[in-house]
């Protein structure tokens, strides 16, 4: 073993770290008193009139002499702090320009190869002990005849084993923390200097070192494995397409196609992701697509309708294009909402689970439909609203700005309301949510209501990028794709874990499967096997994680 690569002790390595620290140490003093009279007093005086406000044992009057007196103390250490920012600022520099010079070199390098040198003697060691117990066993199962005992004999010897294993894998993790601490250190001096400001460099260079320190292989495979396959069979499918079909599936046009197609579901999967979030589910989704494209298609038609609705005939054509779209989009929205919001109300009132009060909308809503329709389609609509709703900018479909937007809205209503706190606290626990104070009720049929107009704009979207084609029918099966897109996204069955980036992920997933399962010819009702196999590997994912955190 190399000199540099010795093991070092603990006290080896305090020795190595005193300049550092004394260099450091010495600079932070001359910060400290600089910051005393001005940014501690600042951050002090700033927090003491947040209390005073919410304080309800002072007078209104009193409150307003307290803080006027804190400001004005708040002013001039605000003053002072200014006078020695400068100052700061260039200890500050020379204390990080210090630590970039030698931290590495005089403390972090030597650490990392005596825990290098560590791990291999500890290897090693492991590896002596095992072949020890196992000669050790031999030898005891060589002087054995009873079955009995020999059963026992292995027993214990598979108990040393495991007791050697536990050992090694404390000292690889001591190890794995030494030199981890080692690394955090250097940034632990930068947060008392900087007083927790990072620049981005710094923050991707910790967040890689946090996630190679937490990695673990089988958390790594339980998030990922799923995509890892799904992503095998996509590359399987790319090379197979030019083989089997004389065609290229990773193409800008192919791509484009994809994302289009994407666009309306993503407003639909962001609809049931909110609900599965709530612990619950849509099976409506497909009769609620079906029933807004017979809507739109009849408001939207080029001319007067040949369809008829409950046995009359609607001509709209006496409107402005403009108005009929707006039109629509409205009526759409309207009826979607009403059937999720009834849903969500038997849900939220009566504890009726989401299967079951969905599956009721869906069952209703195709039987209304096919009835009122008998199961005739209402044809194209003008042909000029695709161009006015969602132009192409040379190849590129203007449709997937729609989806872009609807998924930056959710984002912000999941992540930056009280709303979205609220579906995570009560999906998490229902009645802890209540016993806090949250309306559960009302949650509930927020996210429903929302869902609800995310599915008449995502189906008016779709009636739009299809031209028409107002059926009834249309729109099935489109409720697994939903819930799996979600599922395979992230969107945990056992309610508040997922987030919207793992909805969109689905989404693209799910589309570009199909997308190119269409284009190698594979038969529409075997793409629902697919689709079957795929939401079972997910869910099965989704409990052995609930599984292993309990």
């Amino acid at each position: 073993m190399a000199k540099n690569d010795r093991i070092l002790s603990y006290e080896e390595e305090q020795e190595l770290l005193k300049p550092i620290d004394s260099y450091v140490g010495a600079i932070q003093e001359q910060i400290n008193a600089l910051r005393a009279d001005g940014t501690d007093k600042v951050v002090a005086l700033s927090n003491h009139i947040a209390i005073i406000k919410e304080n309800a044992n002072h007078s209104k009057e009193e409150k307003k002499a307290i803080i006027a007196a804190d400001q004005e103390k708040l002013a001039e250490a605000k003053a002072i702090e200014a006078q020695h920012k400068a100052k700061i600022n260039e200890l500050i520099r020379d204390a990080v320009s210090y630590l970039d010079k030698n931290y590495d070199s005089q403390y972090f390098d030597p650490v990392a190869k005596s825990c290098d040198a560590q791990k291999a003697a500890e290897e090693s060691r492991y590896a002596a002990e095992l072949a020890e117990l196992k000669a050790e066993h031999e030898k005891e199962l060589a002087g054995l005849t009873d079955q009995g005992e020999i059963k026992d004999e292995k027993y214990v010897y598979k108990n040393r084993q495991f007791d050697a294993k536990l050992k090694h894998d404390s000292t690889l993790q001591e190890i794995k923390d030494r030199r981890h601490n080692a690394y955090a250190y250097r940034y632990h001096l930068i947060d008392l200097l900087r007083l927790s400001h990072f620049t981005q460099k710094e923050k991707r260079k910790q967040k890689w070192e946090n996630y190679k320190y937490t990695f673990n292989t089988r958390q790594f495979f339980l998030a990922n494995g799923l995509y890892i396959v799904i992503i095998c069979v996509f590359i399987l499918l790319c090379i197979l397409a030019p083989v089997v079909k004389n065609t290229k599936l990773l193409t800008v046009n192919n791509i484009l196609n994809i994302l289009q197609a994407a666009s309306p579901r993503m407003f639909l999967a962001l609809g049931v992701g909110g609900l599965i979030l709530l612990g619950g589910t849509d099976l409506s989704v497909g009769r609620m697509v079906g029933t807004s494209m017979v809507l739109s298609t009849m408001i939207m038609h080029k001319g007067i309708n040949t369809g008829a609705l409950f046995g009359h005939i609607y001509d709209f054509t006496m409107l402005p294009v403009g108005v009929r779209v707006i039109m629509a989009l409205v009526v759409c929205c309207i009826v979607t909402t009403t059937f999720a919001s009834i849903a969500g109300f038997f849900t939220a009132r009566f504890k009726i689970h989401p299967f079951i009060s969905t599956m009721a909308n869906m069952l209703i809503m195709f039987g209304l439909m096919t009835f009122a329709t008998k199961g005739v389609s209402f044809g194209a609509i003008e042909v000029s609203i695709p161009k006015m709703i969602m132009p192409k900018i040379g190849r590129f479909p203007t449709i997937i700005l729609w989806a872009v937007a609807a998924v930056a809205i959710m984002y912000f209503v999941w992540n930056r309301t009280t709303l979205g706190k609220n579906m995570y606290a009560v999906g998490g626990n229902a009645e802890a949510a209540a016993a806090s104070g949250i309306n559960v009720f009302k949650v509930t049929i927020t996210a429903f209501a929302i869902a609800g107009i995310l599915y008449g704009f995502g189906a008016w979207l779709e009636c739009i990028r299809m031209v028409g084609s107002g059926s009834a029918s249309y729109g099935q099966g489109w409720e697994t794709d939903a819930i799996a897109a979600c599922v395979v996204g992230g969107i945990s069955f056992s309610g508040g874990i997922g987030k919207i980036s793992g909805i969109v992920v689905g989404v693209l997933i799910f589309t570009a499967l199909t997308y190119s399962l269409t284009v190698l010819g594979v038969d529409t009702n075997l793409q629902f096997v697919f689709s079957g196999m795929i939401i079972l590997a997910a869910v099965t994912i989704d409990c052995l994680k609930y599984i292993q955190k309990k």
